[in-house]
């Protein structure tokens, strides 16, 4: 029997950012740290024994073979990605508008979940000679953190007050970072001492994120506690149905609209880069094989990822806090021009050293601008009963930028060879979702005036 919710209660809330804690560690180790230093290494080293190296745009490229043809072995990384997001915005809508009309949306994070663990374990038997099936794992893994994401931030409007939404969104980031460096520090030391294979890290991804989330699912309601929606005759689409009833109430609120636009530019190239910072650093970054250890690829890119999850810790905090001062939107317009010097800088790079300022400078921004997203919009949405619908409207948005970005990304380095010129595209995007941002504000000002 589940535990009897109550809306502000001290104990829900801290189990539903703790699931922050369970699940971060597939956002570190899998998506952004370990497996990509592992899929880089594995392909590259495929690709020199069978002779799989070709020249593109003056630049030497690793190749992988994929259903007879050949990427760039990064490029189908993107794909892969990009594809999986794809799969989440088709399904999702449907999913979540049948979970906000029964009341189960607590049981579809839970297979989400599932799915998603299961897919980090599978990663276990990655081979490159058999790369249709392994490429699978990361799909299905992908798509389980994902999808269960739309669930999990759909409980947040139920569980507490509006005006804590910024301090409880930042302890979720806060958590995730925390405990996925912990797992990350346990994984490295157990290679390095005890040497055993970093395939067994994914397993440990899969074991962390399914045990330590079913303290969240013990104290989440187990069903909405808002009725339940007459019966619908096509439940299955239903959930579309939802996400065109939200559309156009949206066109009533001029500033979530705008919000929801900006949200759609910048965080293209929040998601884009922690994807694929690390297949950036390793190819781009001028590594040196046997230097002092902060010159050595491997550990470099440790090291900068650990320095990214900390700083991000801390930027949560004082992007949350900064926004109680100059608010919300203002503050995540300080975030994108950050973001924009990141780009810039990450074009011009090339030593070890530099690489890990921009680290700090990315990690400090990270952790910020995705918790007060987040917050921000649960803020502004007007009160109704559909929860998941409106939030499933979110990931949609969310998922069809993650389709685009990496999709782009990809696109530019098979045309180009290097990463540098699709870091520039990334640019862009930061630069539209700023100005819709100021966009927002406009609205936000007008509309205090009229109430006044």
């Amino acid at each position: 029997m589940g535990y009897i919710f109550k809306k502000n209660d001290p104990k829900v809330i801290k189990a539903w950012t703790f699931y922050d804690w369970a699940n971060s560690v597939y956002n570190l180790i899998i998506s952004t740290a370990i497996f990509p230093i592992f899929y880089q290494g594995t392909t590259a080293k495929y690709a020199r024994e069978n002779n799989l190296i070709e020249t593109i745009g003056g630049e030497t490229v690793e190749m992988v073979e994929f259903f007879g043809r050949r990427f760039v072995n990064s490029e189908l990384y993107s794909y892969v990605y990009s594809a999986s997001f794809l799969l989440v915005v088709l399904l999702v809508p449907i999913l979540s508008g049948i979970a906000d009309y029964s009341g189960t949306k607590k049981r579809f994070m839970q297979f989400f979940c599932y799915l998603g663990t299961a897919g980090c374990m599978s990663l276990f038997f990655f081979d490159v000679e058999n790369l249709e099936l392994s490429m699978l794992s990361i799909f299905v893994a992908s798509i389980g953190f994902w999808g269960s994401l739309v669930f999990y931030n759909s409980f947040l409007l139920e569980i507490a007050d509006k005006d804590q939404h910024d301090k409880i969104s930042a302890k979720g980031f806060s958590l995730g970072y925390i405990g996925s460096v912990i797992l990350l520090v346990t994984i490295l030391l157990l290679n390095g001492v005890f040497e055993m294979q970093i395939k067994f890290g994914f397993l440990m991804v899969g074991v962390w994120w399914v045990v330590f989330a079913q303290y969240t699912y013990y104290y989440l309601p187990d069903s909405s506690h808002y009725p339940k929606r007459e019966k619908q005759r096509n439940i299955i689409w239903y959930g579309y149905r939802e996400l065109i009833k939200v559309w156009g109430e949206l066109k009533q609120h001029a500033r979530v609209k705008w919000f929801l636009a900006s949200y759609f530019t910048y965080n293209m190239g929040v998601q884009t880069i922690m994807l694929l910072a690390v297949l950036f650093a390793g190819k781009e970054i001028d590594w040196v094989e046997g230097g002092a250890w902060w010159q050595t690829k491997e550990t470099g890119l440790i090291v900068s990822i650990i320095l990214i999850q900390l700083i991000a810790v801390a930027g949560a905090y004082v992007m949350s806090n900064l926004s109680s001062k100059l608010g919300n939107i203002r503050t995540l317009m300080i975030a994108t021009v950050i973001w924009i010097v990141c780009t810039i800088v990450a074009y011009y790079i090339h030593l070890p050293m530099e690489f890990y300022v921009l680290a700090i400078l990315v990690g400090f921004v990270m952790g910020g601008i995705q918790s007060l997203s987040r917050s921000t919009y649960s803020k502004m949405l007007p009160p109704t009963d559909d929860h998941a619908s409106y939030f499933s409207f979110f990931d949609v948005m969310e998922k069809v930028g993650l389709i685009f970005g990496p999709l782009f990304f990809g696109i530019l380095e098979g045309i180009f060879g290097n990463m540098r010129i699709s870091v520039l595209m990334l640019m862009v995007f930061f630069i539209i979702g700023f100005f819709l941002l100021m966009k927002t504000r406009s609205v936000e000002k007008k509309s205090e005036i009229v109430s006044a």
